[in-house]
């Protein structure tokens, strides 16, 4: 199984902020949608960064004015991009590995068209496993 059949199960609505907004912005909107993170991308929709919940709680503790610091301040600049391709139990591994529950998903000109929680891949992987649990319960019986 593949990203892009995880992306077949869920809205493509893309929940993103640009890098200037600032970090009050960002919080509504992520309040508003009840989402853990937000794509930033440029006009071009090209992903410059990710800014997830722990991305803000790492700057707001002490700090009475991070609701005024600008997303590229704060965002995780380094991000890892999935495309459709990419096998989810490789997409798994590296999200573990690696510590982080968002993957962007960009196409081939490295525009954003959608985002993968650890949450949908794990979720893609169970429905995988009880797929084949059924089918090898259908072939014993058939067997019997």
């Amino acid at each position: 199984m593949d990203l892009r059949s995880v992306l077949a199960t869920k809205s493509r609505q893309i929940i993103s902020i640009r890098p200037e907004q600032n970090l009050a912005d960002a919080l509504q909107i992520l309040q508003q949608n009840n989402i853990g993170a937000l794509v930033v991308i440029e006009t071009n929709q090209h992903v410059v960064g990710i800014l997830s919940e722990r991305d803000i709680v790492r700057v707001a503790t002490g700090n009475p004015d991070f609701f005024d610091m600008r997303v590229d301040e704060v965002m995780t600049r380094d991000v890892v991009l999935g495309i459709l391709d990419d096998d989810i139990t490789h997409v798994a591994h590296v999200m573990t590995e690696k510590r982080f529950r968002h993957l962007p998903v960009v196409d081939e000109q490295k525009h954003i068209i959608g985002i993968v929680s650890i949450g949908d891949i794990l979720k893609a992987q169970r429905d995988g496993f009880l797929g084949e649990i059924d089918t090898l319960e259908t072939q014993l019986l058939a067997d019997d």
